[in-house]
């Protein structure tokens, strides 16, 4: 997400603007638990270019 912080924003709106963040409170997902967890067989890059190839 995004803040945008404009030139001449008063401090009070701009911490509005974070708090209004920080209540939409997204879940984190901890993605490191999905590190390796894919043992692949050949190159990632050769299967790329055998799927890209396989309309031909």
């Amino acid at each position: 997400m995004v803040t945008l912080i404009k030139k001449g924003m008063r401090k009070k709106e701009i911490y509005s603007l974070l708090e209004h963040h920080k209540k939409l409170n997204r879940k984190k997902i901890d993605l490191e638990k999905y590190c390796g967890i894919i043992e692949l067989k050949e190159d990632p890059i050769i299967t790329q270019k055998k799927l890209r190839n396989e309309w031909k």
